[in-house]
This record gives structure tokens, sequence and C-alpha cells, in this order.
């Protein structure tokens, strides 16, 4: 039986990958999840799977404990989804993010080629984010070979674990891939992200805030096709490679707030616009050409199937719009 870790778990992507890997691979692999929960971890994301998986609550920047967890359950595979993700956070109080997205991705890293050795066949995947790549106009697109150019602490924190990664594959040899994905949704999304919010906000008649004039432009890509090509990238990705994961569904942040409040049969009004975030990235967007000719994956969900299904499931679990 394989051992894999995912780190993160209790998260939005994290537990849908569980999920995922569980309802596929099911006693293929034991599954070893581990989470700080912070904030934005919950426990209660990984009660459909709770009889299946070994749960660790554990803080990735301890190394003398994260090598123990390596030892102790013989781990040979890592993906990594554990960081502190939200922009607004980052401006706030930006420390923490360099201390749990760089030093916890390199503290899991040294850990795994303590354990497992160099040149190890054994993989690692490193989940991150197209804001590395800062920030794009009216065309063009991000790809593998984009420059790294990350305008907020927290995307600057990603991307230098990103390179602490690809290091680790240069250097010592190890199985590791990167991948950097535009901006997900779906369900267990805690409702800071701006889906959710929205979703929270319009079913309490409270009005819904949109930086600046709402221009922005974000690519969304489904969570469970995000989940997909993860499971693709652990099975078949190359060492030291980058993969850039988008779902082809650009929309302007103002267009999803007047999508789900027409869903909700919520009147526009509710909108109200505010003073735009400091150094707020125009456009995001994904050209996932790469992974889709080596690893054979493209996003199935339209976004107008995947908002429905995403608002559906938040009025079903009202506890996550709290």
């Amino acid at each position: 039986m394989k051992k894999i870790m995912i780190t993160g778990a209790a998260g939005f992507i994290g537990s849908n990958f569980v999920e995922y890997m569980v309802k596929k691979y099911g006693t293929e692999y034991k599954y070893i999840t581990l989470d700080k929960l912070t904030y934005a971890g919950n426990i209660h994301n990984l009660d459909n799977v709770k009889e299946k998986i070994v749960f660790i609550q554990e803080d990735i920047c301890d190394f003398n404990k994260i090598l123990q967890i390596y030892k102790e359950y013989d781990i040979d595979s890592v993906v990594h989804f554990a960081a502190e993700s939200h922009v607004d956070n980052s401006i706030k109080n930006p420390f923490i993010f360099t201390q749990t997205n760089v030093i916890g991705t390199h503290t899991l890293l040294e850990a795994a080629r303590q354990y497992w050795g160099e040149d190890s066949k054994n993989k690692f995947i490193h989940i991150s984010t197209d804001e590395v790549f800062g920030s794009l106009g009216e065309s063009g697109y991000f790809t593998e070979t984009s420059l790294i150019k990350p305008n907020s602490p927290y995307s600057s924190s990603k991307a230098s674990s990103d390179l602490i990664a690809l290091a680790y594959a240069e250097t010592f040899k190890m199985n590791v891939s990167v991948t950097n994905c535009s901006n997900n949704y779906g369900p267990y999304q805690h409702n800071e992200k701006l889906i959710p919010h929205i979703i929270s906000l319009a079913l309490k008649d409270k009005k819904v805030p949109i930086y600046g004039k709402g221009l922005n432009i974000r690519d969304w890509l489904y969570v469970e096709d995000h989940c997909e090509a993860i499971d693709a990238v652990l099975h078949n990705g190359k060492k030291g490679e980058r993969y850039c994961i988008g779902g082809h569904n650009e929309k302007r942040n103002i267009e999803i707030a007047k999508l789900i409040l027409n869903r909700l049969n919520k009147p526009e009004s509710l909108i109200e616009y505010v003073e735009d975030r400091k150094g707020h990235d125009y456009r995001y967007g994904i050209d996932p050409t790469k992974i889709s000719n080596e690893l054979n994956w493209l996003p199935k969900t339209k976004f107008e199937d995947g908002i429905i299904k995403t608002i559906n499931w938040y009025i079903s679990h009202p506890e996550y719009l709290n």
C-alpha cells in the first residue's frame, strides 16, 4: 500500500482532494492527512472520509515532528496544500505568510530529503498559485515560462516556496513538481473568499463590497477539475517541472457578483463599491497547454454550471456561511 501525506487537508482544496483520492483510489493508498487547523481549516470538511484516513493536527514548520511523521508512517509521496492564502490578510499581517508558506514548505522538503534521500523517486507536489506571475493586461496568458513577478506578500511567499521546491529538484534530484492554479471555487471554501463571501452576504440581504469598479479579471477553476489535474501530476508529472492549471473561465469580479445576486433573486443594488485593494492585480489568465499535451488534462466544468453547483451547495450547508 502506498502512503501519501496530504498537508492542508482540512482546508478548501485539500479536503476536496482527499475526498477525490479516497473515492478514486480507495485502499490503494493510506492517507496521512495533516492540518494545523487554523481559522481556515475545518476538521468537518473531512467528515465524509474520516473513517478512511489518518488525521494529524500539526504545524508544518515543526521540523522534528514532520520528520517523525515521515518515519512513523513511511511516507512515500506528498501533496502539499498547506498555506496562508488570503491576500488581504497578507497585507495586514505579512510575516505569518513567510513563516507558513516559505519556512513550512522548506521544512517539508528538507524532512523528505533526509528521510527519502537524494535522487529519490518518491513524489512531492507543491501546490501554488498563478499569482506568482504578477498581473496581466487585457491580453496574454501565464505559462510555465512566464516571469516570476509577485505583487503581494502572499504571492511573494508562494513564489519563494515555488523556487525552493524547484531547487530541491535540481540540486538534490528529488522528484518534485510545482503546480500553479487559477482561482478555485466549489464546496468547502472558507467564506472569506470572494464567491462564498458574496453568497453569504446576499442571503442575509447585506451590502456586497466590491473593490474599485469590479473590473479585475480572474480565471476560475472548479475545484474538482483541479483535483483531477493534481492527480495527473502526482502519477505522471515530471521531476523539476512546473504545470499551470487553468479553468478557461475568465470573469470580472463585478460579473461574479451580479451572477450570484441574480441566481439568488437579490437586487444588484446590494453591490457597494469600496476603495481598491493595495497592489490589486488586474488580470490573471492561464494557458494550460503544457498539462493538456503532456498529461492529457483539460478542465471539464463550465463556469455557468460550476457556479450553480457551488451556490446550491452553500445553500444546503449554511454553516459554511456564518
